[in-house]
């Protein structure tokens, strides 16, 4: 039951205004509801460009309308051709799987070790040299630099390295500021 009296302003105005939001929301809904039903009614073309990629959209280009075919997009099936298509390449790798395959009967493949020649090279560090005491200024700023533009690429969103970077980068400390004054190039 409602106490006698008036409303106050206020409080109306809140309601009417949540009953317009509330309005807004519902026909917003309907609307995207009504545009979306529009894309799915349309027909879907497949056509080939001149470098093979196959195309699909509901509008075809003017010099590819005698090529395009419509698609029944409803259809997840493959068809009957697709399916022979299928079975037939499944048939051919299984042959050639076997005549790659050592045979059961004879006796087990011999392990062979890789040629050195065909076995990747170890990694070189960058940079390839790491400064120590008698290491003149401008080579361990050089060497410093190096460094820094070797892990630059390793480098996270949040400024911390990635653990492969030492793997590939060795790490140079700052020039000592006492002995070597860094030049700006």
């Amino acid at each position: 039951m409602r106490a006698a009296g008036p409303i106050d302003p206020p409080a109306r105005r809140s309601q009417a205004a949540t009953g317009l939001r509330l309005r807004r929301v519902v026909a917003g809904a309907v609307l995207c509801a009504l545009c979306s039903t529009g894309a799915v009614a349309g027909t879907v073309y497949r056509w080939v460009d001149e470098q093979g990629k196959v195309h699909y959209a509901e509008v075809v280009p003017e010099r590819y309308r005698n090529k395009a075919k419509p698609v029944d997009v409803t259809s997840n099936a493959p068809s009957a051709e697709q399916q022979r298509e299928a079975g037939a390449r499944a048939q051919r790798e299984r042959a050639l799987a076997e005549a790659i395959a050592p045979s059961k009967t004879g006796p087990p493949a011999r392990v062979t070790s890789t040629p050195t020649a065909s076995r990747p090279a170890p990694i070189a560090k960058r940079p390839a040299q790491v400064p120590d005491d008698r290491t003149d200024c401008r080579t361990w700023q050089r060497l410093y630099l190096e460094s820094i533009d070797c892990f630059d690429p390793h480098r996270t969103v949040g400024g911390g390295i990635k653990p492969e970077a030492f793997e590939r980068c060795n790490v140079v400390p700052e020039p000592p500021p006492d002995r070597c004054r860094l030049y700006i190039q």
